[in-house]
């Protein structure tokens, strides 16, 4: 076997290395400073979350007082799996009714290209058996299962336009430019009742973002970027 004989000359060559090496990481630049937080600075508040400074709503009907013992009732007899599925919101596009049984979801969403059985023109009474069919599952208790009502939501933001047949509006930013609250009232009861007859309860609107940037995509949706005139 060939042994590789290490003469004086690399011996020395391998140290002038190793030594270039080592005065080379002395010359790096010394790490910065740590950048101080808000936390830590003399001219911000300290980061420290203060609940007492958040909004508190409040419910516009009274208290009831055996309500609320029942909800609480249900709250202590959910499993960690269920309290989970109740804040998920799945879309029918990927669920079915039947879906429900293993995935107790608390709602689900008719996103703007989702329709009963992925057809674009699917009847009102279609979309109002498909809300039926996702509550009765949502409330079968059958097998030990709480019954709790699944909410059904859709962006029903100008007219129930998701549903062949409803009526329309012009998006916001155009109602907005008429200046006319008592007519823009009168389109969101018309929008609620059709909502409310193909069997949905929760719209998501009205949108009250006041664009400032018009490279938002959906500038539109917006009443307009005056604060006051939202």
């Amino acid at each position: 076997m060939r042994r590789t004989r290490i003469t004086p000359r690399l011996g020395r060559q391998a140290l002038l290395a190793a030594l270039l090496l080592s005065l080379l990481g002395g010359c790096s630049p010394p790490s910065p400073e740590p950048h101080s937080t808000p936390a830590a600075s003399a001219d911000h508040a300290p980061g420290d979350i203060d609940p007492t400074q958040w909004p508190q709503p409040k419910l516009p009907m009274p208290v009831d007082a055996e309500l609320e013992a029942r909800v609480d009732a249900l709250l202590a007899s959910l499993t960690l799996e269920e309290k989970v599925g109740q804040i998920i919101q799945g879309d029918i596009a990927s669920l079915t009714p039947e879906d429900l049984r293993t995935y107790r979801l608390g709602s689900i969403l008719a996103g703007g290209n989702s329709d009963p059985g992925g057809r674009y023109n699917a009847t009102p009474a279609e979309w109002l058996a498909l809300a039926d069919a996702f509550w009765a599952e949502s409330m079968d208790s059958s097998d030990g299962r709480k019954a709790i009502p699944v909410l059904f939501g859709i962006d029903a933001v100008h007219g129930q336009s998701n549903i062949v047949g409803a009526t329309l509006f012009p998006h916001n930013v155009g109602l907005g430019a008429t200046r006319n609250v008592e007519l823009i009232r009168q389109i969101g009861r018309i929008t609620a009742i059709e909502t409310r007859t193909t069997g949905m309860e929760w719209t998501f609107a009205p949108t009250v973002a006041v664009p400032q940037d018009d490279r938002w995509g959906r500038t539109y949706e917006g009443y307009g970027e005056n604060t006051e005139l939202v």
